[in-house]
């Protein structure tokens, strides 16, 4: 085993000063706690700030962020996206696909000349390179460059852009994985034959908090119970669905459960549902936590997870959590914490959101359950004796 001393951390964006996505927030975290551990660590990103429009709107160039180096990288502005959002619906629809319109739609997705220029040019400086998610250009065109010392962190989901042959290609080439849980690892072994000399899990390390159950809905002025939802708002994570599901609730049950939102990206309800909705947008995280510790669940429909970063710091405020069956990683996460209920469809859906209306004690036992499972599962202490396995395994 030889240790990496010099690591690149590639990713398409970089989580300054908050949450931008998950993704995101990993790979910085990672960075920065290799960077802990002794380790010098530069952070190679785009200037782009949004995921929607991946505009160029922070100035390229180097800067120190905590005990990273950074630096940013212009994306490129000559991308068809026409020619990317044809093909992306073809692939989300499961169409007929020619391995010329996966090559189209990949080299339309965002990508940094820039930043590969710098990989080609001073990429032998670096020991590793930690690079992700798998789903952008940005990381399958940089993870071809130094392939040999290139460690994907996918965040792989089973999903229609898993099973392009061109993520044969990435998967293949790359010197290894970390993985953030078992289903994903089982996943990408499955679809890409992976060896399991090249695989590890790691994770990402939480830290504990503490947050008062009173103090969101006192601000908010909030008497009526509420379920909470945090991150991004999109049909990849299932929000269309969750108001869907609480517009029926409402109308089948009578109960007044409220719905707060944190995060970015539209909700458009009904408006018959819109008096009931408290979307707070972008908070501290420290309002988010107090947000999340006054809720009687915190709700996660997405199916598309590889680690679930908003569950874990649900069940860190002890609230119980109610997630989309169909998730593998969120079902296993919930299973072995015993932190959490799953549904597959509304009538599962309706009868353990009343159960958890009802049953004060499961409540806090499933909240309690979730909580100690964080604090022993992904204290920063054991994720980094892995991340630190994973970067010097040659």
């Amino acid at each position: 085993m030889a240790r990496a001393e010099r690591i690149a951390f590639v990713c398409p964006r970089f989580a300054e000063s908050g949450t931008v996505g998950g993704a995101e927030t990993l790979l910085k975290n990672l960075a920065d706690h290799a960077a802990a551990a002794g380790r010098s660590v530069t952070f190679l990103t785009t200037c782009a700030q949004s995921h929607f429009t991946w505009e160029n709107t922070l100035p390229p160039g180097r800067r120190k962020v905590g005990r990273l180096d950074v630096e940013f990288f212009p994306v490129d502005e000559n991308r068809d996206i026409e020619a990317f959002l044809r093909v992306q619906g073809a692939i989300c629809n499961n169409g007929p696909l020619t391995e010329a319109d996966e090559r189209t739609w990949i080299a339309n997705s965002v990508n940094s000349r820039a930043l590969y220029e710098h990989l080609r040019a001073q990429g032998d400086q670096y020991d590793r390179l930690v690079m992700g998610p798998y789903l952008f250009g940005l990381t399958w065109f940089a993870a071809q460059i130094h392939p040999g010392k290139t460690l994907l962190v996918p965040c792989l989901h089973d999903e229609p852009f898993a099973y392009l042959k061109i993520m044969k290609t990435l998967f293949g080439q790359v010197a290894g994985f970390m993985f953030n849980s078992e289903p994903e690892q089982e996943l990408a072994r499955r679809l890409f034959d992976l060896p399991e000399s090249r695989c590890r899990i790691v994770g990402m390390g939480m830290d504990s908090f503490e947050a008062d159950p009173d103090v969101f809905p006192r601000r908010q002025g909030l008497a009526e119970p509420y379920i909470i939802y945090s991150g991004r708002r999109e049909p990849l994570k299932g929000t269309p669905l969750l108001i869907d599901y609480m517009r029926t609730f409402r109308e089948r049950t009578g109960r007044d459960v409220r719905m707060v939102f944190t995060g970015s990206g539209p909700i458009e309800p009904p408006l018959e549902l819109e008096p009931y909705i408290r979307d707070v947008g972008f908070v501290s995280e420290q309002e988010k936590h107090e947000a999340m510790a006054g809720a009687l669940a915190f709700v996660h429909p997405s199916i598309n997870e590889s680690f679930g970063i908003v569950l874990l710091e649900s069940w860190l405020a002890r609230t119980p959590a109610l997630v989309h069956a169909r998730s593998e990683v969120l079902r296993w996460q919930c299973r072995r914490s015993g932190g959490g209920l799953w549904f597959r469809h509304y009538p599962e859906f309706e009868e353990e959101l009343i159960r958890l209306m009802e049953d004060e004690d499961l409540r806090r036992r499933l909240g309690a359950s979730g909580r100690a499972y964080v604090e022993r599962e992904y204290a920063w202490e054991a994720v980094e004796k892995r991340l630190l396995e994973a970067l010097d395994t040659r």
